[in-house]
């Protein structure tokens, strides 16, 4: 094992969606529309994750603000 972590010592370590985009970009090195089409969806990609984490903030925050609204109420059992 600790020979792959040293052979392994050069490359550079990213998340799997990096990597698959840094793959395409490699792959066409000439200046083309799929470059451009490729830095849209970069810009797409990561307006569509930013939503998914405003969309998580606000629930967290709804749940914290409901969590202060609630109370028990006492029953009196004979």
């Amino acid at each position: 094992m600790a020979k792959a972590k040293n052979n392994n010592k050069n490359e550079r370590v990213s998340c799997p969606v990096g990597s698959f985009f840094l793959d395409l970009e490699k792959a066409s090195r000439n200046k083309s529309k799929f470059l451009e089409y490729l830095s849209r969806s970069k810009l797409e990609f990561l307006k569509a994750v930013k939503c998914l984490v405003d969309d998580k903030i606000e629930n967290l925050e709804k749940k914290g603000a409901a969590k202060g609204k609630k109370r028990a109420t006492k029953i009196r059992v004979e």
